[in-house]
Parts: structure tokens; C-alpha cells; sequence
């Protein structure tokens, strides 16, 4: 059995960890090399490494742990990734074999236009792409694909477990709560976030289907939400508009 394991990093990111009971475990996104050197010193054993885009805060400690474990690192054709990498893009399948894991790769633009996303096991690494409750800010990306990168993810099981890049879920769920007044399901969800980071603990991962139940940028379909959208000018009918909206009201908000 693997064990999913979120390690701390800078002000608000999320380094993931997955282990075996050995502790051979696959980093993703190491931003920072500390949290997982510390990590390695109580057991940890790095086997590989997953990056999913481009931005320091996701990379910066890849290069370091690289040389300091002689592990393989995947991530995306980009060339602002300088860092010894096995670029993978869509389709391909990441095989590590010291956890009988195989995941498959996803090409998901929107945050930057290189962005990938990993899903195996039971678990999805995406990054900066979606969070709970909320999703990356727009960078690189259109608004269309954008929004066909969600659609894809939300399209993935609903067990499966979304592991995203940063503690943003408080504070999307105020943003929630206002593009979209009405939902119980988000209310329970924001009751248990409440109490996870009250006692210290991460709101993440959170189950694909309780995103698509309360994330506001994978309902951009739903009459509640439209109906706010609208009210600020939006045409009806235009999903499109309806997210690129959205995301807008949400960097300013």
C-alpha cells in the first residue's frame, strides 16, 4: 500500500510525497530540496521525481535532489526546466518500477502552456492547473484551453485523489461562497476544511467528485453559477466567456 504524504514547503506549497512501506517514495513538485532532505534523514527514500510545470516554487530543489539521491525526473517539453529531466507530454505513461506505479501523463495548458498533469494509482498530481476548490491563475493559457484542461481532469474517476501544488482551499471557498451562494455540498466541504486546518492538518487531497460537487471553475455549467455570471454580463450560453469570467472576478477578488 502506498502512503500519500504532503511535505510543507515556502509559505504554502505542497511538496507530495508517495511511499511504500520501505519508504521508497516518488517526489513531486520539490520546490525546495530541505523539506525532503529532512524527510530522507527520518526514512524517506527518494526513487523519482514528477514535475509538473515550470515555476520555481515547483522546481527550484529538483536539481539538488537529482544529484544528491541519482534519481530519474520527469516533466514537460519546456526549456525553462534546467534541470537533468525526461521530458514527457501527452499519452505517455511514467513507469517507476520501486513502487509498481505506472502513471499516465496529461497535457493540461492554461496556468503556463507546458503544464502537465500525472494520474495513476488512484492519485492525480496536477500542479498549479486545479486546486480545491479552485484552479491556477490563467499566465500562459487561453481561456479555452483552460477550460478543456479542467473538463479533462474532471472527466478522471471520482475516487481518484487530487493532490495539487498549494493551501489555497480557505480561501477559494470565501470566492466559492460568492460565485455560487447555494451549495450544501461546498458547505460541508468548507466545514471540514475549517476543521482540518484548525488542528494543523492539510485540506488535501480532496476526492474528484467532491470538485466537481463544490469547485466553482469545474461548474461553470450550473444554473446557480450562471445566473451570478450573467448578472455581470456574461451571455447566456457561452461557457467559454462564463470561465474566463470567472477566473477574472477570482484574480480580483
Amino acid at each position: 500500500m502506498l502512503v500519500l504524504r504532503p511535505l510543507p514547503a515556502f509559505s504554502d506549497n505542497y511538496i507530495w510525497t508517495l511511499a511504500d512501506g520501505e519508504g521508497r517514495a516518488l517526489i513531486v513538485d520539490p520546490g525546495d530540496a530541505a523539506p525532503v532532505i529532512e524527510a530522507a534523514q527520518a526514512g524517506l527514500k527518494p526513487v523519482a521525481i514528477l514535475l509538473t510545470h515550470h515555476h520555481p516554487d515547483h522546481i527550484g530543489g529538483a536539481a539538488a535532489l537529482i544529484e544528491k539521491f541519482n534519481i530519474p525526473c520527469y516533466g514537460p517539453v519546456d526549456s525553462r526546466i534546467d534541470c537533468p529531466m525526461q521530458a514527457v507530454g501527452e499519452g505517455d505513461c511514467v513507469r517507476i518500477d520501486a513502487l509498481d506505479l505506472d502513471l499516465q501523463v496529461m497535457e493540461v495548458p492554461g496556468h503556463t502552456t507546458s503544464h502537465i498533469a500525472f494520474h495513476g494509482g488512484g492519485f492525480l498530481f496536477c500542479g498549479d492547473t486545479l486546486f480545491s476548490l479552485g484552479c491556477g491563475r490563467m499566465f500562459e493559457g487561453t481561456p479555452t484551453q483552460f477550460l478543456q484542461s479542467l473538463d479533462r481532469l474532471a472527466a478522471l474517476p471520482g475516487e481518484i485523489q487530487v493532490c495539487c501544488g498549494h493551501e489555497y482551499t480557505q480561501s477559494n471557498g470565501r470566492f466559492s461562497m460568492a460565485a455560487e451562494p447555494e451549495n450544501a455540498e461546498r458547505d460541508r466541504r468548507l466545514a471540514e476544511v475549517a476543521d482540518l486546518r484548525a488542528r494543523g492538518l492539510p485540506s488535501v487531497p480532496s476526492p474528484m467528485s467532491s470538485e466537481r460537487a463544490c469547485n466553482p471553475f469545474l461548474r461553470v455549467d450550473q444554473p446557480g453559477l450562471r445566473a451570478g455570471l450573467e448578472a455581470r454580463g456574461v451571455a447566456p450560453g457561452d461557457r467559454i466567456a462564463a470561465f474566463a469570467a470567472l477566473r477574472s472576478w477570482k484574480d480580483g477578488f
